[in-house]
Order: C-alpha cells, then structure tokens, then sequence
C-alpha cells in the first residue's frame, strides 16, 4: 500500500510546507491537497491556500512524493483550463502529479464568488465531458470535442505531461451515476470511508467496469478517514473519523487492504501543529504503516 498525507490548507503556506518537507524526509509516498476557497461551515472568512497555487509551490520545494488535488472541483475552471494548468504543474513536478477531479459540491463557495452551481444530474454530466476534454487535450495531437457543456475545436495543448500519460483520479461515492463515470475514465478512485464502505462499492465499480469493458484492477483505489492515534471514545468530525490505537489501526489497514485499497491517505486536519504533528505522522509510518509499505 501507499500512504500518503493530506495537509488541510487552513494553515499558512510555511506550515503546509514543514508537512510536505516532512513527509518526503521520512518515507511517505504522496502529498494531496483539497480545492476549495473557503470552509463549508461558519465562520467562512478565514484564510485558506488555493489549491492549484500550493500544487506549484509543492512541485518545485518538495522532491520525490507524488502531488494532486484531493479532488479538484470541475465547476470552478474549465476543464480545457484545468488540463493547461495540470500539465504544466505536472513538468514543475518532474512527472509527480495525478489530476484529481469530482463533480463539486461546496454550495456556499459557489454562491458567494458567482460560480454556477448546477443541480447534481448536472454537475455529473460537465464531470463526464471534462473528462473526455482532459484526456482529448492530454493525448497526442490536438483535440475536438462537442458535447453538451464544454466543446473543443483543433485544440492544441503544449507542453503536455511528462512521460506521455498523466494519472486521473476521480473522487466519488455515487452508486448509479459517479462510479460509472469513474469505470469510464479514471486511472484512480477515491472516496471517504471505513473498509466496510470501500469493500460494498468497490463491488459496485466492478459491476460498472464489467459494463464500460475495463478491467477493475487497472483502476487503483484510495480511501481516507480521520484519524486520532489516542483511542478517544469521540471525535467530533462531519466526516468519517476513528479514534484508536495503533493495534486497532493496523487491523483497520488489514481490511482496506482486502477491499483492494491501494493507498490510504492520512489527514493531518487533527494531529496539532510542528513537533507534536510530525511525531504523529513518525508514529503511523514506522508503526503502524510498515507491515503494509512496500
């Protein structure tokens, strides 16, 4: 398995980079970033990093790791934009970015900078097409497309990524609709969730893979919680979060891993800040990660 950090971007620049520095010193596979303009909850008016911004700034400060948006929200920039923009993070990066992408799903953001915010069919219909604008403009040559959303006419994008291919993780959890756009065009899956939420829809992306004609094993799986090493008995969170120890965590990893999760990415949203973060982090990698790594 991989294992990977998530910094929230609610820190300044100088933090999320003693985390990045961190996390390649000492032997994690990647660093992922969310893209969002502002908390979804009250008080909203705190700083947050823009995402795409940090992605460039970790390109070219931290080496070796892999980079990505955990996941990039299609409503915010064209998809023809967003290709530019990857690929060209993707070249500062020596070939170490994955294209994250989802559908959106932060209205308060969208309504307070203007941003259209289409009804969910809609947004999971742009999703569908920008990933066929993405991979049109990533191929070789120039790209046409005329869909109902985005449309593309001879459309030359250079440089594009290193190595010829650039990774594309969509992140989702929808049975019907989601996870048949993820058979259809994703090098990577990611959603929030416990083994047992992992293990019940990967069932369902294999059905989705069986139908589009993929194989489900060309499509590596990741998955995150929070997670507090302390064994609390509560951890306020509105999304999925465990309190446990090391042991319960290991045992934890065992079953993503028999859910087929290829990488688990750890959230530092509740480790503290500076010494006490990274021993956090030293902790899971050495102890609890290391039956898993290799």
């Amino acid at each position: 398995m991989r294992f990977s950090v998530w910094p929230t971007s609610l820190q300044p620049w100088g933090s999320l980079l003693e985390v990045a520095a961190h996390a390649s010193r000492t032997g994690w596979d990647g660093i992922w970033v969310a893209d969002h303009f502002m908390p979804p909850t009250e008080p909203a008016d705190v700083p947050m990093l823009e995402c795409w911004s940090v992605l460039a700034g970790l390109a070219t400060s931290v080496p070796r790791l892999r980079i990505g948006p955990l996941v990039t929200g299609n409503t915010y920039r064209h998809p023809a934009v967003l290709a530019n923009m990857a690929a060209t993070v993707d070249q500062m990066s020596g070939g170490r970015l994955v294209l994250g992408l989802g559908a959106g799903w932060q209205e308060n953001e969208h309504r307070a900078y203007g941003i259209e915010y289409p009804d969910v069919p809609g947004r999971l219909s742009r999703l569908d097409e920008a990933c066929a604008v993405i991979k049109g403009l990533l191929g070789t040559g120039r790209a046409n497309f005329a869909g109902r959303h985005y449309r593309l006419a001879d459309a030359p994008m250079e440089p594009k990524a290193l190595g010829g291919h650039l990774p594309l993780l969509i992140g989702g959890a929808g049975e019907k609709v989601m996870l048949r756009i993820v058979a259809r065009w994703a090098d990577e899956w990611n959603t929030w969730g416990t083994p047992d939420v992992l293990a019940a829809k990967g069932l369902v992306l294999d059905r989705h893979c069986e139908a589009e004609g993929r194989d489900p094993a060309s499509i590596a799986r990741s998955a995150q919680v929070i997670v507090r090493l302390d064994g609390s008995p509560t951890l306020p969170s509105r999304l999925p979060a465990v309190a446990v120890s090391g042991a319960e965590m290991q045992d934890m990893l065992g079953r993503y891993q028999e859910a087929g999760v290829d990488e688990f990415i750890f959230p530092d949203w509740e480790l503290g800040t500076g010494a006490a973060r990274s021993d956090v982090l030293e902790r899971f990698l050495t102890e609890v990660a290391a039956p898993f790594r290799g």
